[in-house]
């Protein structure tokens, strides 16, 4: 085309010939920004290509996460259960030793009563009158001291 622009008539061919350096440039920037796309979209699917694997890469650790995730749940799960089982072992625990206690206790009362049931039939002489309601000789005064006797011996009893 610019060979046949040079050959015509002077005044035909200054038009032509601006309107070839247009086209020209025209050309040569749609090639440039063709390349420029074509140069991004091959950047484009290289970046697709990454972030797809990436992707992939991030689905995998986050299974992995979700898996010991579910795995620290489990076990935190398990020893809760433990935990809830021992309150209720120390609970059962508890409840038998206030009933053994209980039991000692009562025992330890009959067997205060008993000491002193043995005690006062056996350290004073002649105690069975109190049993049998007979006084073998003796005067108000002796069964007094007895009297005042046994009850110190209560309260000294009490004491323990």
């Amino acid at each position: 085309m610019d060979l046949e622009a040079r050959s015509l008539q002077p005044n035909v061919k200054a038009v032509l010939l601006a309107k070839l350096r247009e086209y020209k440039s025209d050309l040569n920037n749609l090639k440039s920004e063709h390349k420029r796309l074509a140069s991004a979209n091959s950047n484009q699917a290289a970046r697709d290509d990454l972030l797809e694997s990436g992707m992939a890469d991030a689905m995998s650790v986050s299974a992995n996460q979700r898996g010991r995730l579910m795995m620290s749940t489990e076990r935190l799960n398990e020893s809760s259960d433990r935990i809830k089982e021992s309150i209720r072992t120390m609970r059962e625990t508890e409840e038998l030793g206030v009933s053994i206690l209980q039991d000692l206790h009562q025992q330890r009362q009959s067997l205060l009563h008993a000491n002193d049931m043995v005690f006062l039939l056996l350290k004073v002489p002649y105690r069975h009158h109190l049993l049998t309601g007979k006084f073998e000789g003796k005067d108000e005064k002796e069964i007094n001291e007895e009297r005042r006797k046994k009850e110190q011996v209560k309260e000294i009893k009490m004491l323990f």
